[in-house]
Order: structure tokens, then C-alpha cells, then sequence
């Protein structure tokens, strides 16, 4: 009973050791607001799992599914999965008990007290078990830490499938932005050939100014270097495209011109807490944060004792023996950390400072979650209204370019008149693109704000142990 009771309060006195569980810190919660600031920017359509899609692009659905079959970063991070899964196993596995088996034998020749060889063979077979009672739940802790390392992996994995189908379709957007660059370059640089041509025959027949030639001889020129450098953005365009899903660089497949793109309509927002139930990063962190908790839990259990139970049966024979004997032992130990120079402490004060960095962190990635969503809405509206205004200057430019044409050929206005008017018409054109672009790829930002509507498969589900 002294035994017992010693061995009583020295758990005690282990379990004083450990001190008050430290608080995670208050500030770092966060409280979503009730609605989002950009309120000019509502939607009512629900966000479509295959968003891209709303595009209305076949070629563009094709290189997203390709993507996320062949994406390199998609298939390291699902490595990652497979990692995380085997290490919760073998976490989860040391809660349980461990047999182990051994048979040996030999034969041996020695010398006996008479100075007689003797041989002699003999053989034993046993089978051991081991088994740690978690009294205290230091293993508990240990398992639940590192399934939550699983889920917030899964999660990562997740956040790479979103990133990628993203790239992917505003590297698109982008390719055809180009691709309408280079078209418009095209047709300038056949309005200003036409124009040199006027310029010249002018100049030649005495009715213009060899200036009016020179000077449309170098617009000729100026369009037609763009051209090339167009043709070199398109070329890297479409290498990035081709690695981003996997593949050698190469031509990419195009379906709808930029202009023919559809701009989808802007997606149910819902209210800003929403997203932290959609977005797979804030998921991530979440679970990070969970993780770092067990762990946490796990160090403060090293104070406390632990207590192992042994057993093993067996059976050994030898020539010298008459028969065999049965061998058992049955037994059991308490492991108290009494002395250890601060290593246990030091053990738990990194465990909770990383607690405290997995829920800052957390509150990091609400925080730019919001602001993800909300830039995403305000430019999506913005956008909007920069495409109709540039398309309004863009047509008025036109006009003006027209009539600019039209006096210079005629002979009512100098040759300046037309050159301003076909430079601003250019400029007014490419910043067109760029808007349409622009508008394209901010509904790309939102439907990665609000998490793509990413649902993980039954397969996934069932291997991460579920959600």
C-alpha cells in the first residue's frame, strides 16, 4: 500500500508540474461583419461547382479538366495527402498494443567436467505483447493532432485544385486578350499600309507634303513591330498554359474570341461568414489550428505518468531437458518523469507559442479572405463600368477617325489630323481589350474568393476520414 501510494503522489506532484493550460489569445478571433462593404456589387445565382463553365467555352472546360488531371503542383500536394494519411496511421496505430514473435534455436558443442565433448540443440518459441494504458490521453491527443494534420492537408490540396482551375482559366482569358491584340494590330497595320499608300501617291503627285509620307511611313512601322512582340507574348502565354496543365510547351487549343466570351452573372454572395465555410484555405487553417491544439495537449500529457503492461507466453526444449518447459511472464511498470532539466517544459511552452501562430494564422486568412471577396465584388463592378465607357470613346474615336480620314483624302485637313485620330483610336482599342480582359478575370477573382464552390469527392471524403 506505501508503494502505491508513493507511486500516487509522485503522479501527483508531475501533474502540479505542468501548470495552468495556457489560453489561446483573444485577439486573434475574428467576428465576419454582417454584410459586405461593396454592397453596389449583389448576385442571386448560385456559385456552380465547375464554375468555369459560365464562361460558355468548350475549349476552355477541356483545358481546366485537363489541368486538374495533370497539374504537377495538384499531384505533389495530393502526395502530400497520401503522406499525411500514412502519418496519422502510424500515430493512431501506438494506441494500440504490440506482439511481436521470436523462435530461435542452436547447436552447440562444448566441453563437459569430465573433458567429454557435449552436444546439445535446443529451441525456444515465444510471443510477446506491450501495451501503454492512456491514462492521462497523451495518445488520444497525439491522434487527434494528427488526423487534424490530414484534414488540414486534404484542405491544402483543395486550396491547389482552386488556384489551378483559376490560373488556368484567367491564363486563358489572357491568351485571348492577346490573341485580340494581335488581330487589331493586324487590321492597323492594313488601315495605316492604306494610308501610306495615300500619303505617298499624294506626296509624289505633288497634292501633300513629303512629311505626310514620312509620316505615315513611320506609324506603318510602329504597328508593325508590335506585331512581333504581340506574337512573343503569345508564344510565352501559351507555354505557361501548357505547363500549367501538365504538359510540354506547344500550341493551345482556342474556342471563343475574347469579345464572344460570356461574362457570367455575378454569383449569390451570400453574407461574408459564408465563405469561411467554402473557402478550402480558411478550412486549412481551421484544421491547423485544431492540430496545433492536440499537440498542445499532447506535451502537457508528458508531464503525467505513464504506465505500460507487458506479457509474453512461450515454450522452450533441449536434448539435456526430459521435456519441454512453458515460459510466461506477466508484468507492468510506471514510467515518472521526475528530473528533466526543463525539457518537458520547454516542450509545452513550443507547443502552445505554435498553437498561438496556427491562430493567428487563422486569423490572417479570414482577414484576407474578406478582402479577396470584397476587392473581387468592387472590381466587378468597377470594371463594368470602365468596359461601357472605353467602348463609348473607342466608337467616338472611330467616328473622329472616319471623318479625320475622310478631310485628309479630300484635301480639307493636314495629314496631322488623321495621325492623332488613328493613334488615340489604337490606344483606345488596346485599353478596350484590356477592360474586357480586365471584367473577365475579376469574376475569376470572385469565384476564387468564394471558394469555387470546391465539393471534395466521396473518395476523397472517405480516405481523409471525413470532414
Amino acid at each position: 500500500m506505501t508503494r502505491i501510494g508513493a507511486t500516487l503522489l509522485a503522479a501527483c506532484l508531475a501533474c502540479a508540474c505542468a501548470g495552468p493550460r495556457p489560453k489561446a489569445p483573444s485577439d486573434a478571433a475574428v467576428e465576419a461583419p454582417a454584410s459586405w462593404h461593396a454592397t453596389q456589387a449583389k448576385g442571386s445565382e448560385p456559385v456552380d461547382t465547375h464554375w468555369w463553365r459560365q464562361f460558355d467555352d468548350p475549349a476552355l472546360d477541356a483545358l481546366v479538366e485537363q489541368a486538374l488531371a495533370r497539374n504537377v503542383d495538384l499531384a505533389i500536394a495530393a502526395a502530400r495527402v497520401e503522406e499525411a494519411r500514412a502519418q496519422y496511421r502510424f500515430v493512431a496505430a501506438q494506441a494500440g498494443p504490440d506482439v511481436a514473435g521470436l523462435l530461435s534455436g542452436a547447436h552447440q558443442q562444448t566441453v563437459s567436467a569430465f573433458g567429454r565433448a557435449l552436444n546439445q540443440t535446443g529451441g525456444q518459441s515465444q510471443v510477446a505483447a506491450a501495451y501503454e494504458v492512456d491514462l492521462f490521453g497523451r495518445l488520444r491527443a497525439s491522434s487527434a493532432a494528427a488526423r487534424a494534420n490530414l484534414l488540414a492537408t486534404a484542405e491544402a490540396r483543395d486550396t491547389v485544385r482552386l488556384a489551378v482551375a483559376s490560373s488556368t482559366v484567367g491564363g486563358y482569358i489572357g491568351l485571348r486578350m492577346l490573341d485580340a491584340r494581335l488581330e487589331l494590330l493586324r487590321q492597323t497595320l492594313h488601315t495605316r499600309e492604306e494610308s501610306l499608300r495615300v500619303a505617298t501617291r499624294r506626296a509624289d503627285t505633288g497634292y501633300g507634303a513629303r512629311l505626310d509620307q514620312r509620316q505615315a511611313e513611320a506609324e506603318y512601322h510602329g504597328a508593325e513591330q508590335a506585331i512581333p512582340a504581340t506574337q512573343l507574348a503569345i508564344a510565352r502565354q501559351e507555354d505557361a498554359l501548357r505547363v500549367l496543365v501538365g504538359a510540354v510547351p506547344g500550341e493551345v487549343l482556342r474556342g471563343q474570341d475574347l469579345m464572344s466570351l460570356h461574362v457570367p452573372g455575378l454569383p449569390d454572395t451570400g453574407v461574408p461568414s459564408g465563405v469561411l465555410r467554402t473557402r478550402p484555405d480558411v478550412a486549412q487553417a481551421e484544421a491547423q489550428l485544431v492540430a496545433a491544439d492536440h499537440s498542445l495537449d499532447a506535451a502537457r500529457a508528458a508531464f503525467m505518468p505513464r504506465l505500460n503492461l507487458s506479457a509474453s507466453v512461450g515454450y522452450a526444449d533441449a536434448d539435456i531437458l526430459s521435456g519441454g518447459i512453458r515460459l510466461f511472464a506477466i508484468g507492468g511498470s510506471v514510467l515518472v518523469p521526475i528530473f528533466q532539466r526543463g525539457k518537458l517544459h520547454a516542450q509545452a511552452d513550443a507547443a502552445a507559442a505554435r498553437r498561438d501562430q496556427a491562430a493567428w494564422a487563422y486569423r490572417r486568412t479570414v482577414l484576407f479572405a474578406f478582402r479577396d471577396v470584397e476587392d473581387a465584388l468592387s472590381a466587378v463592378a468597377y470594371t463594368q463600368q470602365q468596359e461601357a465607357a472605353l467602348r463609348a470613346q473607342r466608337d467616338a474615336y472611330a467616328a473622329a477617325f472616319t471623318l479625320a480620314r475622310n478631310r485628309y483624302r479630300a484635301g480639307y485637313s493636314p495629314y496631322l489630323e488623321q495621325l492623332d485620330a488613328s493613334r488615340n483610336l489604337l490606344l483606345t482599342e488596346v485599353a478596350y481589350l484590356n477592360s474586357r480582359a480586365d471584367r473577365l478575370a475579376a469574376m475569376v477573382a470572385l469565384y476564387q474568393g468564394l471558394g469555387g464552390a470546391w465539393v471534395p469527392t466521396e473518395a476523397d471524403v472517405a480516405r481523409d476520414g471525413g470532414r
